[in-house]
């Protein structure tokens, strides 16, 4: 290890960008796993202030060191003033669109608030068989309808990970995000930060912003033991069985539609809302080519703090 690295990884803004995330990740996975016993010694109440005050505390640490310790701090990726280099930019949208289109997923299916519509059917009706095939057509024209379609069942997701539904055959129904992970809000934020993190030149931010993916891997991974042991939730075997933590894992395994990984992907597909990950692509594009040039201006008040 060169010693320029060594010092980098050894200064302050570094310990302060691990620190703050290390200690709530820590706290969390304590107390969560101790909760039973916890519980009875202190109480639910008297559990939930503690972990309150102990979760308030980290966070705290964390705004902290970000504030006072890691905004701004070398040594840097490229130089400050400068802007994102074009690959850290493409990264960064690569990165910002998954996490958004996942985040998308979560809301009701987008549609276009305007579409044609054409009367012919319900004059036939109306008019009986013994019309004339000369009768013209009804004119087609514009409808407004709402740009969210609450009806649709296809692309549900949040299924019940102690009971979930059944197919036919007895295998777990699954829907969207369902598939892709147990986690998606924790993931999505961890992608976030690391598509974050991506466009900024000064090192400890930059791992201070990507620290979020830890949480998600580790948080993400020992919610799921509890919940298989039935601390704090439940998490049946089956439904264990075709799902993960790790987003696209249990896809790409072949733990779905009967081992089947492309079968997986097209279900995925069918269920899988574009208009909504179409916005958030136009908003990761969007950010991403304000926050490529602009985050050096950001970085520049920080060091002239």
């Amino acid at each position: 290890m060169s010693l320029a690295l060594k010092s980098a990884l050894t200064s302050s803004p570094m310990k302060w960008a691990v620190g703050g995330w290390s200690l709530f990740i820590a706290e969390n996975l304590v107390l969560s796993e101790n909760r039973t016993f916890i519980i009875q010694q202190l109480g639910d109440d008297g559990y939930h202030y503690l972990y309150g005050f102990l979760s308030t505390a980290a966070v705290g640490s964390i705004m902290y060191g970000y504030r006072y310790k890691v905004r701004g701090a070398g040594p840097f990726s490229w130089p400050v003033g400068a802007a994102a280099p074009p690959a850290a930019k493409a990264a960064s949208f690569i990165v910002h669109a998954v996490a958004l289109g996942m985040a998308s997923q979560t809301f009701p299916k987008f549609q276009i608030p305007v579409h044609m519509t054409s009367d012919t059917a319900e004059s036939a009706v109306a008019v009986g068989p013994a019309v004339p095939a000369s009768v013209p057509a009804a004119p087609r024209q514009w409808k407004v309808r709402c740009p969210f379609d609450f009806t649709d069942s296809k692309s549900q997701t949040g299924a019940d990970k102690s009971n979930p539904h059944r197919n036919l055959d007895g295998s777990v129904e699954l829907h969207g995000l369902d598939r892709v992970t147990r986690h998606p809000g924790l993931w999505s934020f961890g992608l976030l930060g690391v598509g974050s993190a991506l466009l900024v030149p000064s090192l400890p931010t930059r791992v201070w912003m990507s620290m979020p993916l830890m949480v998600a891997l580790i948080g993400g991974g020992h919610t799921d033991s509890r919940h298989r042991r039935g601390i704090g939730g439940a998490l049946c075997e089956d439904m264990d069985k075709v799902t993960s933590n790790v987003p696209f894992l249990a896809m790409i395994a072949g733990r779905q539609e009967g081992g089947s990984v492309l079968g997986a992907f097209s279900e995925f597909s069918k269920e899988f809302k574009w208009l909504n990950a179409g916005v958030a692509a136009a908003l990761a594009a969007g950010w991403v080519s304000r926050r490529g040039s602009a985050s050096s201006r950001v970085l520049s008040s920080a060091l002239a703090r």
